[in-house]
């Protein structure tokens, strides 16, 4: 009887392992599932941080000429202490000069005729050709004149710098002195360009850029996506602040 017993407990004892390496396989299973989802929620976390970095700074006037010894950096990572003040107001600064182009958009009921972006660039306000030009032409109409004046004086608020770009749709021009649409696109931007500077803006902020239909918002195979594609863009820098 002691012998029966004696031979069974190795068979006892061997199903115990076997429950502790099926317990010990799904333990390790667990760990990878959730090794796995850390990877994945490190990665979203990265690719929000370069958002945020992308913006910061005025939409942000990143800070220049200093040596890195002349800094006070953060101990916990970031912007220098004495910057992060100044950043912060002027994110406030341009948010809310943006807020008031958008007021005054809807005041002039152009919201059809004039949009406003945010990218990693910085705040594109779009000017169709309709509320600028006869088409094929570079002298802006008075009311263009008077709306360019009236965003210039708020864009003067703040220190960024700002991109005049010029650009077309894809059909060449026929004639004319400006010979093709590269030529069109950059003297539509140098012309508001002039506008905003005899308005009050430094010349030393703008700069005026024609691309002709290089970069087109839409496709141009309709009347309608040319129409959308025609237009100057002024861009308020975040990347290239005024120096």
């Amino acid at each position: 009887m002691a012998e029966r017993r004696r031979r069974r407990r190795p068979d006892s004892e061997g199903g115990g392992g076997n429950w502790l390496t099926t317990y010990g396989d799904m333990v390790t299973l667990l760990l990878t599932f959730f090794v796995f989802l850390f990877a994945f929620s490190t990665v979203d976390v990265q690719k929000f941080e370069k958002l945020l970095l992308s913006f910061q700074g005025a939409l942000g006037v990143m800070p220049g000429g200093k040596s890195v010894e002349e800094e006070t950096t953060n101990p916990m990572g970031g912007q220098p202490e004495r910057d992060a003040g100044s950043s912060t107001k002027q994110t406030q600064d341009v948010r809310h000069i943006s807020e008031r182009i958008v007021a005054l958009v809807r005041r002039e009921q152009l919201e059809s005729q004039i949009s406003i972006t945010v990218d990693q660039r910085g705040i594109i306000i779009s000017l169709s050709e309709q509320v600028l030009y006869e088409t094929g032409s570079v002298n802006v109409r008075p009311e263009g004149q008077r709306l360019i004046h009236k965003i210039g004086l708020l864009l003067a608020e703040v220190p960024n710098a700002l991109s005049v770009e010029g650009h077309t749709d894809s059909i060449p021009l026929r004639g004319g002195p400006y010979r093709d649409n590269w030529g069109l696109s950059a003297m539509r931007a140098a012309g508001v360009a002039s506008f905003l500077m005899q308005g009050g803006i430094d010349p030393g902020r703008l700069q005026a850029v024609g691309f002709g239909s290089t970069r087109p918002l839409v496709p141009n195979d309709t009347p309608e996506h040319q129409r959308l594609n025609r237009r100057v863009d002024l861009v308020v820098l975040s990347q290239y602040p005024r120096r």
